[in-house]
C-alpha cells in the first residue's frame, strides 16, 4: 500500500480545528466550575434572626392593667438571598411546591429564674408555589408566571413584589398580652427567645436558628 501525502494546509486546518475543540471545552469547563463554585458560596450563606425588638405601649402601668408587648424580627442571610422567582421557577419545575417554616417566640421576664409571659406562640407559616395568569402579576408579553402565595395563620397572602413576598413570609410582628399583676409592682426586665426551622428544599439547607432579645423594663406602680 501506498501512504497518501496529507498537504500541509489541510494538516494546518486539523490543527486548528483540534485547537479550537479544546478551547471550546475548556471555556465550558471553566464556565461550570464558576457556576458550582458561585452556587456553593451562595447556598452556604448563613440564616440568622436578626436583632429582636420589644415595643412596650407606654412606659408604665397600673398593677390593674394589661401589658401590650410586640416582639419583632426578620429571618435574614441565605434563606431570605435564596427567597426569589428565579428559584421558585426552579423550584416549581423540580415539583418542590411548598415550604413550611415554623417559629416559635417566647416572652419572659428577668432574673435568676425567669418566668414565661402571656401565651408561648409555636407556629408556622406556609409558602405555595403555583403558576399564575394573573396580569397584575405577569408581563403581557408573558404567557404566565410564577410566584408564591404566603399562609399566616391559615389567611393567604399574594404579594406583587419579591420584596413584598419575603417580607410577608420572613419579617414577624407578634403581639403577647399579660397582667401587670403577673409580675406585681417595681421595676421589672423583660426579654424574648426566638427560634425558627425548615427542612431541606430545592433553593435551600435544612435550618434551625435561634436569637434573644436584649431586655426591655417596665414600671408597674
Amino acid at each position: 500500500m501506498y501512504n497518501t501525502p496529507i498537504s500541509a494546509s489541510v494538516t494546518e486546518i486539523l490543527i486548528s480545528l483540534g485547537s479550537e475543540l479544546i478551547t471550546s471545552a475548556f471555556m465550558y469547563s471553566e464556565k461550570a466550575l464558576i457556576a458550582d463554585i458561585n452556587h456553593m458560596n451562595y447556598s452556604m450563606t448563613e440564616s440568622k434572626i436578626s436583632q429582636i425588638t420589644l415595643e412596650k405601649s407606654k412606659e408604665e402601668y397600673s398593677s390593674d392593667e394589661n401589658i401590650e408587648i410586640n416582639v419583632q424580627f426578620s429571618i435574614e442571610g441565605g434563606l431570605r438571598d435564596a427567597f426569589n422567582e428565579a428559584n421558585w421557577t426552579k423550584a416549581y419545575n423540580n415539583n418542590d411546591v411548598s415550604m413550611k417554616l415554623k417559629y416559635g417566640v417566647k416572652l419572659t421576664s428577668g432574673g435568676f429564674r425567669k418566668k414565661e409571659l402571656g401565651r408561648t406562640i409555636d407556629s408556622y407559616r406556609k409558602a405555595a408555589i403555583f403558576w399564575t395568569r394573573n396580569p397584575k402579576l405577569v408581563n403581557p408579553m408573558k404567557d404566565r408566571r410564577i410566584w408564591v402565595q404566603v399562609a399566616k395563620n391559615f389567611e393567604p397572602f399574594i404579594r406583587l413584589s419579591e420584596e413584598e413576598v419575603r417580607e410577608e413570609f420572613l419579617d414577624f410582628n407578634e403581639k403577647f398580652v399579660f397582667k401587670a399583676s403577673d409580675l406585681g409592682k417595681g421595676k421589672h426586665k423583660i426579654g424574648a427567645e426566638v427560634f425558627s426551622s425548615w427542612q431541606k428544599h430545592d433553593y435551600t439547607e435544612p435550618g434551625n436558628i435561634k436569637n434573644n432579645s436584649n431586655e426591655i423594663e417596665v414600671v408597674i406602680n
